[in-house]
């Protein structure tokens, strides 16, 4: 219950709770920190301090856990033996997760279903398809409960009586979108819905990026059917390839926005989906062979050029951050950065900030 509460603290972000737990794992011990204490932390700033300070006085640990318990709300942290294992894994993991009705079997197999949300009637029957297929095979159904393709999905696993999980880029509590009410009264039943935002977080656009490294993560594959070149989807994909997930991409005719998306990530090298039984005797070659693929992307990049890419994300991120969270200085990341700009992996927005762009 105590990580309820630093789940919530105003302005206490996943990075600054990173730094917290390297010093304190445990959110209880925080909580009954003195407040010289918590100003000593490395890498808090004074604001924060007071933050956590101002919090303890007016946040109730026990009442707020009773009132998630009242509406059948679970939570679980990076403390508790049943946080995922494959997310634990990933590059910054949620600390936090709220959750309706169960988390994924850790020694289960799971599939990420993604794509487009205006998809065509070709790829909505495809997606149906793969997951009516996993479900009956005993896969589960990871994806974002979006319109189109996720919904697709969805659908497929629960027709077939399969498990299907969704993670939100808003609250739990929150259905979105509206039309999916079906899919968010049902999927508990059988699955889970999932979040790392706190009741009552409102969607965003600039949450959407962020829950796909859930929704990957949380996936052993992932599969993309149908997606425009500035897709979402592909963005789970990256993640996907960055934590060492396999990808397959549903082709298309070359003149189909709808298949741009998806024909980069093949000439790129993800895997080439091709239908049910082609893609099910994949999962079994793989996995009898213990095979992982990797980041096919990361072959272009150096050492020190793979270090620094590895701490972007789709948001902009400062030099100043670049030099703190790295072993190098501003020369030496100023090279970097030059190379990455050269090899079309980053670009830089607005003067000494970037982003990553593949």
């Amino acid at each position: 219950m105590y990580g309820l509460w630093l789940a919530n603290i105003p302005g206490i972000t996943q990075f600054k709770i990173r730094l917290i737990r390297e010093v304190c794992p445990v959110a209880e011990e925080l909580y009954a920190m003195s407040d010289e204490t918590i100003a000593k932390i490395p890498g808090l700033e004074k604001a924060d301090v007071c933050r956590i300070i101002e919090s303890r006085k007016i946040w109730n640990p026990e009442r707020e856990w009773m009132k998630l318990q009242e509406k059948g709300i679970h939570f679980v942290t990076l403390e508790d033996a049943v946080y995922p294992e494959k997310l634990k894994s990933i590059h910054n993991p949620p600390y936090a997760l709220y959750y309706m009705g169960k988390l994924p079997d850790p020694e289960a197999k799971s599939v990420a279903i993604v794509g487009a949300r205006g998809r065509s009637a070709y790829g909505s029957q495809v997606a149906r398809q793969l997951a009516e297929a996993l479900a009956h095979a005993g896969i589960a159904v990871v994806s974002g409960m979006a319109r189109g393709i996720d919904t697709d999905g969805h659908m497929g696993a629960l027709e077939a009586h399969g498990e299907t999980f969704a993670v939100l880029g808003c609250g739990v509590d929150i259905c979105y979108p509206k039309q999916n009410d079906y899919l968010y009264r049902h999927i508990p039943e059988n699955g889970g819905i999932l979040s790392e935002y706190p009741l009552g977080t409102e969607p965003m656009a600039a949450l959407f990026p962020q829950r796909n490294r859930i929704i990957s993560g949380l996936s052993d594959y992932t599969v993309v059917i149908e997606a425009r070149t500035r897709s979402g989807s592909l963005i789970t994909a990256d993640y996907a390839m960055e934590q060492g997930r396999e990808v397959y991409a549903l082709p298309g005719r070359i003149t189909d926005p709808l298949s741009q998306g998806t024909n980069a990530l093949i000439r790129q090298g993800a895997g080439i989906y091709t239908g049910v039984e082609d893609f099910l005797k994949d999962l079994q070659f793989l996995e009898a062979n213990s095979y992982v693929q990797s980041d096919f992307r990361k072959n272009l990049l150096e050492k020190d050029e793979s270090l620094v890419y590895s701490l972007f994300d789709f948001a902009p991120v400062g030099l100043g951050s670049l030099i703190q969270n790295s072993p190098y200085g501003l020369s030496e990341i100023m090279n970097i950065l030059e190379r990455l700009e050269q090899k079309g992996f980053v670009k830089e927005t607005i003067p000494n900030y970037y982003v990553k762009t593949i």
